[in-house]
């Protein structure tokens, strides 16, 4: 082996001199990627010229793209097989690097990824095999089932990828991953990327890499210690709302750049900050450039105070009074990350970067900490009544300011002409001015999003939340419909997950949900404020867009048994058996007891028995049972989750 180091230079050369295609290079330059990291400069060009390699480089460097992109470059869309396999420690790991893939490639037509896990339906991992996608991303488990059931072809398959090996030594996985490695073709490329190289790992590398080249990037702390990181556990349309009251609290904010993912975004959310009364503007790549190069100057003059921005068009920024960093929308990767917060303490001055992160990406949190080697603080955010009273504090300090400053003969009389007219006293009269100048930002708070929900408490190694189920949870249910089903991947948990955590609903308000092939239905509490219903239009599930509308109105009248009077309602109790779906457990209380909003028996989908049925027309709206597979088709989906 011979050992090649890249040291973090500003001097290495842009993506294009690395030899990519211009389709990946387009798609790089839509996500924002200017200049690759050291991993992927010293990676990219031993891939692509077809070296086996072993790369050693903490998480959060950007190694999913240090392999991604060459193999990439090399796949062949023509071919509906697998061409190249990546193995992934952990469910979650194996979603994010077939997510990366997917954005890499999104200028190249043809092109599948297919990620596959335990806990998830064995049944729709079977089908979406069949279609032949090219890049194949699982952990060790599963991946052995599909060979075993030689689902998984492998005859086209050119490359293979051990993406953090460490981890998967310390699980345990080194056995599986030999027994894979054996049954794979033996004209491969094999690239092993870990943290570390423990002996077990430097055996693997022996016996399975052929002359490898290997690649090692020394650890360092990527962020400077005056930025001072903290992160909030908050979702969906509770997103505005912590904001705000972070942009209003926070005593030493200067101004403030607040990053989302979309360039949509940066317009909505500078809209809706503008109308809560905070001076924000949009900064994004639609942008012509001299109006961005305005709103830069009108935050270095004072004239703006936040800007919201997308990571393509903040970087560069060089502003000393911007204090604050949100990063609202989570950040695609590590790198990305550190980009952003690096906007903030310059000069010599501290800084401030708070984290929005959703239950569901704790993940990329602890990615951060790790990358950065630095712990990052959950933060608390004060109540309503706090805020308030911070408001009402700071308005009377402008009143004094303005007794204290200003000639306010003409205004004294004025007042004393109004109490004479209106026959009322002058503190009735400053009251309603006191109503006036409150404008957008009023001194009582009734946001209409509600409280946030605090971060959950770790307890015996579960999270724990401690809330309980609001009064509003038992509210009647609606039933809506979801452009999102079968055919997409999609599963019950898949839309929970989605609409819980993006939407800001509690799951247990959360009924019924039925999947179809080319859509699904779910059954969501009719009191449902617009703002919310208009986030859940936004959000893409399997990488498909929602786009909920209403079905047909309320639920059917139950009848005293919780059961829907149509004559396809399900009885008995094999479609509420207790079994294990993506990780969460989904059981059921008997069926004889109706079930009610708030206090809901689950169907292995994770909604409430006794719902409303399907139509009879037609197998197009057959719902899914447990597993994913129809109704009748079998126990494929019930196979030990490995």
């Amino acid at each position: 082996m011979t050992a090649q180091k890249h040291p973090t230079d500003p001097s290495i050369p842009g993506f294009d001199a690395l030899g990519l295609p211009e389709t990946l290079l387009e798609a790089l330059g839509v996500i924002g990627y200017e200049r690759p990291s050291p991993i992927q400069a010293a990676c990219i060009p031993l891939l692509l010229e077809g070296h086996d390699l072993l790369g050693q480089a903490q998480t959060g460097t950007g190694k999913t793209a240090a392999f991604a992109l060459p193999l990439l470059s090399r796949i062949d869309t023509r071919v509906d097989a697998p061409q190249v396999l990546v193995l992934t420690p952990t469910r979650e790991l194996a979603i994010q690097v077939a997510e990366a893939f997917q954005r890499y490639a999104n200028h190249l037509p043809g092109f599948h990824v297919l990620p596959i896990y335990g806990g998830q339906s064995l049944g729709i991992q079977l089908r979406q095999l069949a279609r032949g996608p090219q890049v194949v991303v699982g952990t060790p488990g599963r991946i052995i089932d599909h060979l075993e059931r030689e689902s998984l072809a492998v005859d086209a398959l050119r490359s293979v990828v051990l993406d953090e090996a460490d981890e998967m030594l310390r699980m345990g996985f080194i056995e599986e991953v030999e027994r894979i490695l054996d049954a794979l073709p033996e004209q491969r490329q094999v690239a092993l990327f870990s943290a570390t190289m423990p002996e077990p790992i430097r055996r693997v590398a022996h016996r399975y890499l052929r002359d490898p080249r290997e690649v090692k990037i020394a650890a360092t702390t990527a962020t400077v210690p005056t930025i001072t990181q903290r992160y909030w556990q908050v979702s969906g349309v509770h997103k505005l709302d912590a904001l705000t009251r972070i942009l209003e609290v926070e005593d030493d904010l200067d101004a403030a750049i607040v990053f989302v993912r979309t360039k949509n975004a940066t317009v909505e959310l500078a809209d809706r900050l503008a109308a809560r009364g905070h001076a924000a503007v949009p900064l994004n790549g639609d942008m012509q450039q001299a109006l961005r190069e305005r709103t830069v100057e009108q935050l270095r003059r004072g004239s703006v105070d936040i800007v919201v921005a997308t990571d393509v068009a903040a970087r560069g920024i060089d502003v000393a009074r911007v204090s604050h960093v949100v990063n609202y929308d989570i950040p695609y990767d590590v790198e990305a990350y550190i980009h952003r917060i690096g906007r903030t303490g310059r000069a010599g001055r501290r800084g401030c970067a708070i984290l929005f992160m959703a239950p569901r990406e704790r993940r990329m949190l602890k990615l951060i900490e790790r990358a950065t080697r630095q712990p990052i603080e959950a933060m608390t955010l004060p109540s309503k009544a706090a805020l308030a009273d911070r408001r009402v504090a700071r308005f009377k300090q402008e009143v004094l300011d303005i007794l204290e400053t200003r000639e306010l003969g003409f205004f004294e009389s004025l007042a004393g002409q109004m109490e004479a007219e209106f026959g009322t006293d002058a503190q009735r009269i400053a009251a309603a001015l006191a109503w006036l100048a409150q404008k957008e930002r009023p001194l009582r708070l009734e946001f209409e999003e509600g409280e946030p929900v605090p971060p959950p408490v770790a307890t015996n190694n579960r999270a724990v939340v401690s809330a309980s189920v609001p009064a509003a949870a038992q509210s009647a249910l609606v039933r809506y419909r979801v452009e999102v089903g079968r055919t997409h991947g999609a599963t019950p948990s898949d839309l929970v997950g989605a609409i819980a955590n993006e939407g800001g609903i509690d799951s247990r308000r959360i009924g019924r949900i039925e999947l179809f092939d080319q859509f699904s239905t779910v059954e969501l509490p009719s009191d449902l404020p617009a703002n919310v219903l208009e986030s859940l239009r936004q959000l893409r599930v399997r990488r498909a867009p929602l786009r909920i509308v209403l079905d047909d109105g309320r639920l059917p009248r139950r009848d005293f048994a919780g059961h829907a009077p149509s004559s396809g309602a399900r009885t008995g109790r094999t479609d509420f058996q207790r079994r294990r779906e993506g990780g969460k457990d989904f059981g059921s209380a008997p069926p004889s007891k109706p079930a009610r909003p708030g206090k809901r028996r689950e169907s292995a989908q994770g909604r409430p028995e006794g719902g409303r049925t399907p139509s009879a027309a037609g197998d197009s709206r057959k719902p899914r049972r447990a597993g994913g597979t129809p109704a009748g088709a079998g126990d494929a989906g019930r196979r030990k989750k490995r």
